[in-house]
């Protein structure tokens, strides 16, 4: 059973993940969401939380930027096309 101690840090922890989210969010707006932009985006964050957890915050921005790169490909032609029937 969890104690009242350790829920009011994972609320602490899950509020602060969503003010380093909303501030990665509102940094790349500003900058692009390209590798720039989210590193731009993931150093803000992290800067503005201290401690473990904006270094945390910073390195799973950075993780996911490189994933997001990596994985993002332009649509192929035949996919853009219409079906025919």
């Amino acid at each position: 059973m969890p104690s009242v101690s350790s829920l009011k840090s994972a609320t602490i922890d899950y509020a602060v993940g969503l003010g380093g989210g909303l501030l990665y969010s509102l940094s790349v707006g500003f900058t692009g969401s390209g590798l720039l932009g989210g590193l731009i985006g993931a150093g803000i964050a992290g800067s503005v939380i201290k401690g473990a957890r904006g270094t945390a915050i910073a390195t799973i921005l950075g993780f996911n930027t490189i994933v997001g790169a990596a994985t993002s490909q332009p649509a192929s032609a035949s996919s853009a096309s219409p079906a025919v029937m």
